[in-house]
């Protein structure tokens, strides 16, 4: 993650395997402090996890979804920027009653 976060510090998209493990580590951690499987996040390409306790969907689209970019996630989970500021500024998308992070956010 760190390498990340310095590479997009400097202004740099960070290389596409250093990115995608820093994604992929974080949404574990995620998925690990809030357990669950009422809300998908959504880190397109690099991955995603159900999290947050409530009903289990099951089929089809889930009804609770957040999607954002892989920048975005990063910022989010180091505390760069809140919750509130990111999906005010659309960069996070957010469907279903659920789908609020603030509460797990940043890691």
């Amino acid at each position: 993650m760190v390498a990340a976060l310095s590479a997009l510090d400097e202004g740099r998209t960070p290389e596409r395997p250093v990115l995608r493990e820093a994604v992929r580590s974080l949404l574990a951690v995620l998925a690990e402090r809030a357990p669950g499987r009422s809300v998908e996040v959504r880190v397109p390409p690099y991955g995603a996890v159900q999290c947050v306790p409530g009903p289990r969907h099951t089929r089809g689209n889930p009804p609770n979804v957040v999607e954002m970019s892989p920048q975005t996630w990063l910022e989010l989970a180091a505390g760069r920027i809140t919750w509130a500021e990111a999906v005010t500024d659309g960069r996070v998308q957010v469907s279903g009653v659920r789908a609020d992070l603030s509460a797990y956010l940043p890691l």
